[in-house]
């Protein structure tokens, strides 16, 4: 998803363009109810917010520094700051749509991504600290990244081939939410007590909006309505359908029953995998790419469950394991006849090679920056809940709400606003005289 270069303004484009931005959008909702699905129903809300928080604080920090830092012109390294708070982002054409509605399709990429690692803290993290994460990461670890392989930066000029965010988006998040795991530590009760999805309909539903919207996220990084949009929407059909069928065939074999988890989770790496490869692989190499990643991150996740890596949610094996199988296997699976671009299979190694260094200078750079903004937040307020706020759940003690009506939340809010002032007090009176003890 190179920049383009400035023609003039095309309607058919704009409006394929104007679709695939709303779709992407709709996928950090469909990431919210995928998310909130799998945590338990006393931290339901929060896990849900976390994604809702990274639209506001993702949204803005790209409005006002890091589509420049993304895609302004600078150096090898990172763009400048030429578009700081959209200045001159106006009408004119950037390719064949204005250049507003490329960053704000550039934006909803940078909003889905940091979203993604909260899977990897979810019941734990306070949610404040996470939406300051959110808005750091975006700028000093998402925007550079961006713009070493889609602004002009070192990786794009060295040929790494990343149609929609193999790298920029899932190899990034993923290592981001290893880190976030790790620093922030595992939950209290992780190990000692069965940690189980409160709602699979909403993981299923979850996964559903997120295949709708990826249509969008990979036919959309075409830039425009033509035969490349047509390759990537295909591709993006067909790769989960490998992934799926591999998922529900090794849950089978391994446990003699099929799970409506794993299948929800087999089509998201499939959806993963393919996304650098959407525009440059055959369909049959599309298909044969989420089948092929199914494998190591179905057993990545076995793997983790057996460790005291509390990745909630799985956003390592999922997004970080898949990511990197998805990036490699880009360099074997493009075809010239397809992309423009011969991968391994036909005789260019070489672009395996130029793959490899993405995805390990992205693991390093990500790496090392996640780490020192988790430490520069957590030096300034706490980055977990107290065990006691933990077992209450982060719904209640962060947000005052329930996402299923028991009336504590209710209860705990008019508690606290009674202790505030006499008139307060009064009003919350009858109300809390009639509670449960």
């Amino acid at each position: 998803m190179l920049a383009p270069e400035t023609s003039p303004i095309h309607a058919a484009d704009t409006a394929w363009m104007l679709v695939a931005t709303a779709l992407v959008l709709l996928m950090t909702p469909g990431l919210a109810f995928f998310y909130g699905g799998l945590v338990r129903a006393k931290n339901a809300l929060n896990t849900m917010m976390m994604s809702f928080g990274a639209i506001a604080a993702a949204g803005l920090a790209w409005v006002f520094v890091g589509y420049s830092l993304a895609f302004g012109a600078g150096n090898a390294v990172v763009g400048g700051l030429g578009h700081a708070f959209l200045a001159g982002v106006g009408l004119e054409a950037k390719g064949t749509i204005p250049h507003l509605l490329f960053a704000a399709y550039q934006g909803t990429f940078a909003i889905i991504t940091v979203a993604l690692i909260s899977g990897a803290v979810a019941e734990r993290m306070r949610f404040g600290a996470f939406v300051a994460f959110a808005a750091a990461w975006t700028v000093l670890v998402y925007a550079p990244v961006c713009h070493w392989v889609w602004g002009g930066g070192w990786l794009g000029s060295l040929g790494v081939l990343d149609f929609a965010g193999g790298t920029v988006v899932h190899v990034n998040a993923g290592v981001a939410a290893l880190v976030a795991a790790l620093v922030v530590g595992p939950r209290r009760d992780y190990g000692r007590q069965a940690l189980l999805p409160h709602s699979v309909p909403l993981v299923l539903l979850g996964a559903a909006l997120l295949w709708f919207g990826w249509f969008g996220f990979n036919a959309g990084s075409a830039l425009a309505a033509n035969t490349s949009a047509a390759l990537a929407f295909v591709n993006t059909l067909l790769a989960p359908i490998g992934a799926l069928a591999v998922w529900m065939s090794l849950d089978h074999v391994r446990t003699g029953r099929v799970t409506a988890v794993g299948a929800a989770t087999g089509i998201v790496v499939g959806l993963v995998a393919v996304t650098p490869a959407a525009g440059f692989a055959a369909p049959m190499g599309a298909l044969a790419l989420g089948a092929i990643a199914a494998v190591p991150s179905y057993f990545g996740i076995l793997w983790r469950s057996r460790t005291r890596l509390d990745d909630s949610l799985d956003v390592v094996a999922a997004h970080g394991v898949g990511g990197v199988v998805g990036a490699l296997l880009t360099g074997v699976v493009a075809r010239a006849a397809w992309g423009g671009t011969a991968g391994a299979l036909e005789g260019n190694v070489a672009l395996l090679g130029r793959q490899a260094i993405a995805v390990l200078a992205t693991l390093a750079y990500s790496g090392a920056a996640s780490f020192v903004l988790l430490r520069l937040v957590g030096a300034f307020a706490p980055l977990r809940l107290e065990a006691h706020a933990q077992g209450r759940g982060l719904d209640i003690e962060l947000h005052g709400e329930e996402a299923y009506g028991s009336g504590e939340g209710a209860i705990l809010v008019l508690h606290e606003q009674a202790s505030t002032t006499p008139a307060a007090a009064s009003a919350a009176a009858p109300v809390l005289a009639g509670a449960r003890p």
